[in-house]
């Protein structure tokens, strides 16, 4: 049982027929309290009903919220998500909102130092406040870990090159890393060597290539580990790579088999995408019987 921080983002994503509440940071906690760890999410949320559904549910779940902070002013988070005819989706991210503006607290910071691991998005970077906020914060966290999130017009390559220089262990997505490989002038089409090249470029130990219902690629230590994917119906893939990344956490800080660890990751990813919405309960027991051979 390892004490975690989820810094970044609480928002609702609101579907064409039904709204659920989510953002990548949020889900990460969830699922990784579901495996038995003790998280603590830093976070903001409008003074409105929306905030108040979103920390009774934050609640119930166990996630810790001491750190949880209600803005004043600025609304809770909402994101209209759109799924095309396989369940892939795309994202219409409201701005600003309560999370665009976390502050730096003392809270927050003996939090983050107490952490074993501290899990960060690159679109919670969007805004001065709380990237400014996350900054601080990188510095005083023992194990840093950056889920790459790209949601065009919310980024730029020099916030995200300072970020990836601060973590220990980046994931991405194939799309993702070919994309910031290029504009920082690798050379290469092969997705191991670009893996490679980050590391090099940002002096990162772990990296982890996420490619859809094709499976992952963990380099770590370096070494490759592969997993294919796992077959299933797909229902939606919002919230899928971030219990994969979860469930990876979760295996690797426990000192966990690489391979065996990807494997569990990418089985959970595949049953989330297989379920409605980002945070469908999941049993262990189930997810070793996806896994196991017929």
């Amino acid at each position: 049982m390892k004490n975690i921080v989820c810094f970044g983002e609480v928002l609702w994503d609101v579907f064409p027929t039904h709204k659920k509440i989510g953002g990548a940071p949020l889900n990460v906690a969830l699922r990784l309290q579901s495996l038995g760890n003790n998280v603590s999410m830093i976070t903001s949320i409008g003074a409105d009903k929306k905030g108040e559904k979103i920390k009774t549910f934050i609640q119930e779940h166990g996630v810790n919220i001491n750190n949880l902070q209600i803005d004043e002013i600025l609304k809770t988070g909402k994101v209209k998500v759109m799924l095309n005819e396989k369940g892939s989706a795309s994202y219409n991210i409201m701005y600003p909102r309560a999370w665009d503006n976390i502050q730096l607290t003392a809270d927050a910071k003996i939090a983050t130092e107490m952490a074993d691991a501290f899990v960060f998005g690159s679109l919670i970077a969007r805004d001065d406040v709380s990237r400014h906020t996350l900054h601080e914060l990188l510095k005083l966290a023992k194990y840093k870990i950056f889920d790459v999130n790209l949601r065009a017009p919310y980024y730029t390559i020099d916030v995200l090159n300072h970020l990836m220089n601060e973590a220990d262990f980046i994931k991405f997505n194939d799309d993702e890393i070919f994309e910031i490989g290029e504009k920082l002038n690798s050379k290469t089409h092969s997705l191991e060597q670009n893996m490679q090249f980050i590391a090099k470029q940002t002096n990162t130990k772990t990296i982890c290539v996420t490619k859809g219902r094709h499976g992952a690629i963990l380099y770590y230590n370096d070494m490759f580990y592969y997993n294919s994917g796992y077959h299933i119906d797909v229902v939606d893939t919002v919230g899928a790579g971030d219990s994969f990344l979860a469930s990876l956490i979760n295996k690797l800080i426990n000192n966990g088999n690489p391979q065996e660890a990807l494997n569990f990751a990418c089985a959970i990813g595949a049953l989330v995408a297989g379920s409605e919405g980002a945070n469908p309960e999941i049993k262990t027991e189930d997810i070793y019987q996806f896994i196991a051979p017929i």
